[in-house]
């Protein structure tokens, strides 16, 4: 999935305002304009489309942690990866909801989209791990759409 994808599902996900995505992003000390912002969530195919950088999105998630998880003077920064990848998309957003392996699994099956804890786990393990596996298109896709459905019950129906 691309950046701008995930960052499109969140806003749905969320009833997220344009300058609450600006707001979110600024949590995480980067700023981009409203116009920028309004750029990053055109489709692809429409005039004035930009894609989101690998970096920008990484401080996009680490402000929707902090939005709500609330941002802790105690508790490390969380790094942002120069190369996002869907494995460190879905753990943020993991970190973000304050989700558990369990959790996650249930909310595929919300998307009808089956997946064992042992699978999610090893998507959760270290690039190198012997058990790594990496989070392909489809898994973050259906726990997008599974996590909407459990946020936004009633409308998660209209959208599909």
């Amino acid at each position: 999935m691309t950046n701008n994808d995930v960052l499109r599902s969140v806003r749905y996900m969320l009833e997220m305002s344009d300058a609450k995505m600006v707001s979110t992003l600024a949590l995480s000390e980067s700023e981009v304009s409203l116009e920028e912002m309004q750029a990053f969530l055109k489709k692809e195919d429409e005039e004035g489309f930009r894609p989101v950088p690998d970096v920008l999105m990484g401080y996009f998630l680490n402000g929707l942690i902090f939005s709500l998880r609330g941002k802790s003077e105690e508790a490390p920064v969380p790094s942002i990866e120069r190369k996002m990848t869907n494995n460190i998309i879905l753990k943020k957003l993991r970190v973000a909801f304050n989700l558990k392996t369990t959790d996650i699994t249930e909310i595929l099956q919300l998307a009808d989209f089956a997946v064992s804890q042992a699978e999610i786990g090893a998507i959760f393990r270290k690039p190198g791990h012997k058990n790594y596996r990496e989070c392909g298109d489809q898994i973050l896709r259906n726990f997008l759409k599974g996590l909407t459905k459990k946020i936004r019950p009633a409308n998660s129906a209209a959208k599909a």
